[in-house]
Formats: C-alpha cells, sequence, structure tokens
C-alpha cells in the first residue's frame, strides 16, 4: 500500500506543475477605441523605430512604410503566424511522458486478502525521431519567419503605391488648377473678340465648354486626393493620415541589366527562400515516417502484491510492425516532398519571368518619359518663351500666348503621366527583386515589435 500511495503522490505532483487557462475575450468596442488612438507620436512606434527625433514634422515614403511594418494588420497576423511556428519547435521538443497504471483490490486468499499492482511504462524513441521532428518545426519556423518578410514586402509595396497615388493627386490638382487659369484666359479674350466682332460664337462656346471641363476635372481632382489620403492611412495602419511629405519622388536610376536584377532576385526574393525551407521540412518529413517504421521501446518494470507475496517483473514491449511498415505516411511525406518541389521550381520561373516583364516596363517607361520631357522643354522653353516676346513686341496677341499655355499644359500632364508609369514600373521591378533597389534606402526588422 505504500507504494500505491507514493504513485498517487508522484501523480498529483505532476499535475500541480500544470499551465492555467486565462481567458482573454475579445472586446470589440475596445479594439475599435485602440485603433481610434493610433498615432505616428506613439512611443513605441519611435522604441521600434530606435529613432530620438520621431516623428518628423512631415512623413516619407521610408517612414510611412517604417509606420506600415508597425501597425498594419497583416503584419500582425505574419508575427503571430511566426509565433505559432515557434511554438511548434517546444511541441517537437517534448518527450514521451512516462506513464504508470495502478490497482487494488481483494481476494479470498486465506493467507492476505490484499492484492495490487503498480506498472509504470517508460518509452524510449528510436531511430532519432525526436531530432527528425524537431528539425522539421525548425525548418518550418524559419519559413514562417520569412513570411514575416513577406508580409513587410507586401505592405512596403502597397504603401508605396498608395502614396505615389497620393502624390500625383496632388500634382495632377496643380496642373488642372494652372490650366483652368489658361483657359478661363482664353475664354475671356474670346468673349472679348465676339463683343467686338472678332470672333465667332462657336468658338466662344467651344472655349466655355473646354473650361467648364477643366473646372469640374478639378473638383474631381479635390476628390481624388482625399481618396487617396484615406487609402494611404489605411495601407498604414492609420485612422487618418499625418502630414506627408510629397515634395520629393524617389529617383529612378537607369535600368539596370537583366542578369544583374536576376541574380539580385533569385539571391533575395523572400518567396523563393520560404520555398526553399518548405521544401527542406519536406525533407525532414519524409525522414521521420521512414524512422517511423520503426517501433518505439517501452520499458515496462512492475510489481504486484498478491496472496502475500511480492513480484516484480521487467520487460520491454514494442509494437511489431507485421501488418504495416508505415508505407501510408510515407507515401504522403513523399508525395509532399514532390509537391513542394515542384512548387518551388514553378516559383522561380515565374520570378525569372517578373523580372523580365518588369525590367522590359521599366526600360519603356523611361523613353516614354525622356520623350515627354523633351516635348514639354520644348513648349516650356522654347516655344512659350518666344511667344512671350512676340506679343511683347506686338507681333502676337494673348490668344496666342494663351493657346501655347494650353500646349504646354496639355504636354505637362502628359509628362506626369510618365512619371506616374516610370514610377510605377521602378515600384514593380522592385517587387520583382522583393529589395529596394534606390541605394540607402532600407526596411526596418518587420519580426521585431516592442
Amino acid at each position: 500500500m505504500r507504494t500505491f500511495g507514493l504513485a498517487v503522490a508522484v501523480a498529483a505532483a505532476a499535475l500541480t506543475g500544470c499551465v492555467k487557462y486565462h481567458a482573454r475575450p475579445l472586446d470589440a468596442v475596445r479594439t475599435e477605441q485602440e485603433f481610434r488612438a493610433r498615432s505616428v507620436r506613439d512611443p513605441g512606434l519611435a522604441a521600434y523605430l530606435k529613432r530620438a527625433d520621431w516623428p518628423p514634422a512631415k512623413l516619407g515614403l521610408d517612414d510611412l512604410a517604417a509606420a506600415a511594418i508597425y501597425f498594419n494588420p497583416e503584419m500582425a497576423l505574419a508575427r503571430a503566424q511566426f509565433r505559432t511556428a515557434q511554438a511548434a519547435i517546444l511541441t517537437a521538443k517534448g518527450r514521451p511522458n512516462p506513464s504508470i497504471a495502478s490497482g487494488g483490490g481483494w481476494t479470498n486468499s486465506p493467507e492476505s486478502p490484499l492484492a495490487f499492482h503498480l506498472d509504470p511504462t517508460i518509452t524510449l524513441e528510436t531511430a532519432g525521431k525526436r531530432g527528425l521532428r524537431i528539425l522539421e518545426a525548425e525548418k518550418r519556423t524559419e519559413a514562417a519567419r520569412i513570411v514575416v518578410e513577406e508580409a513587410a514586402w507586401r505592405v512596403r509595396s502597397r504603401v508605396r503605391a498608395a502614396w505615389l497615388d497620393y502624390v500625383m493627386a496632388e500634382r495632377t490638382l496643380d496642373l488642372l488648377r494652372g490650366e483652368r487659369e489658361a483657359r478661363a484666359e482664353n475664354a475671356a479674350i474670346l468673349e472679348r473678340r465676339l463683343s467686338a466682332g472678332e470672333a465667332s460664337l462657336p468658338e466662344v462656346n467651344t472655349a466655355r465648354t473646354a473650361l467648364i471641363a477643366t473646372e469640374v476635372e478639378a473638383k474631381g481632382g479635390e476628390t481624388a486626393i482625399g481618396e487617396a489620403a484615406a487609402t494611404l492611412a489605411a495601407a498604414v495602419g492609420l485612422p487618418s493620415l499625418p502630414d506627408v511629405d510629397t515634395g520629393t519622388l524617389p529617383a529612378t536610376p537607369a535600368a539596370p541589366p537583366l542578369a544583374t536584377v536576376q541574380k539580385a532576385g533569385l539571391l533575395h526574393r523572400a518567396d523563393v527562400r520560404r520555398s526553399l525551407l518548405e521544401y527542406a521540412a519536406a525533407e525532414a518529413d519524409l525522414h521521420l515516417e521512414v524512422a517511423n517504421q520503426y517501433p518505439n521501446v517501452d520499458l515496462s518494470p512492475s510489481y504486484a502484491f498478491e496472496e502475500g507475496y511480492h513480484m516484480i517483473m521487467f520487460g520491454p514491449a514494442l509494437a511489431l510492425p507485421l501488418l504495416n511498415r508505415n508505407q501510408g505516411p510515407i507515401a504522403e511525406a513523399e508525395a509532399r516532398r514532390a509537391e513542394a518541389e515542384v512548387r518551388f521550381q514553378g516559383l522561380q520561373a515565374q520570378a525569372i519571368g517578373d523580372m523580365e516583364t518588369a525590367l522590359a516596363r521599366y526600360r519603356g517607361s523611361l523613353a516614354e518619359l525622356a520623350d515627354a520631357e523633351g516635348r514639354l522643354v520644348n513648349l516650356q522653353q522654347v516655344r512659350e518663351a518666344a511667344m512671350r516676346r512676340a506679343v511683347a513686341a506686338g507681333e502676337e496677341d494673348r490668344l496666342a500666348l494663351t493657346g501655347v499655355r494650353l500646349e504646354a499644359a496639355a504636354a505637362a500632364r502628359a509628362r506626369l503621366d510618365a512619371v506616374r508609369r516610370v514610377q510605377s514600373a521602378f515600384g514593380a521591378l522592385e517587387d520583382a527583386v522583393q529589395q529596394p533597389l534606390e541605394p540607402g534606402r532600407a526596411l526596418p526588422d518587420p519580426e521585431i515589435k516592442p
């Protein structure tokens, strides 16, 4: 009976070390209030960025991207998934707990009416299964770490696109306001000429219609700025947009050679590195299933007391692989490894195609921008200047000058469209290699958050 009591005491002591459950209910009202209270002045954000001068008076593109990596909910989800993968390593490192079976009863034996037994079992894993489990969990954790990097790049890409839309909306509105002034002057001149009998009513109506269309477009430009600001704030993960620096666009260097782009992309792209780790995890999984062919050994010493006699026995126990040798799980693991290999090959081919397409688009957009800038310079610095001199000399009138100004306004809008295409193409090229191509630009560590 002392042995039985000892077993009960050991079991009770083991149970006292269990983790206790703590409820953590979600409160939609509280989470909304926390979101509404978000600001770039969050001390946690300053600590994350390790910047004593944070926040700046106006946030540039890099500042917005860094804040998004801190605030964006996609980043929070990726970090949570990484912590889940880390917890899986603890699970893989766990060793089989020993077990104990006991029982007691009564017999009608005249020697001793008492009978009880105590049967502990200790499982010894064979074929390095624990190490293989840990290896697989570690590879999947590394893949989850890279998923955080992928999420950071997607967030940065969306912030860049939203920021570009916001900047282009502001600059488009500025051009529309200048064009509106030129069209208003053009319509006023024609109206005066109509009064003097020097212009026709259709000419005046055409000018008025163009002026109205420009005014409507300018009003739409104001709406576009508001929409772009809301989109940019959402991409960052803030309830409203702080003051943003829109004065300087990212530099767009000359297109690098294709071989350089592909080498950088294939060495750096997070999805390619993640796919390699997923293949390594599939390899470890297959190795583990092969090891599972070999049964574990259960050491089962036992003690019994019956009819006044003490009985102690020793003996291992193991499952006999007679009916199956784990063929099904091994076949599944082999198929998963083959699937991971095909997925990597497809991803690699897609990455190469993405980089070739993005580079061709970037080269074409640079040529378009050079052409648009040449036309605009010719109109603004050559024809408009010459027309102003002619007007001053009395050789031309104001109507001809406004015509040239309207041509220049159209050329400026064409140039701005070309700038947008260049910036978008450059962003797509960075997305293809998944790293900043402009020197001096880098992302903060996306995995760490205070």
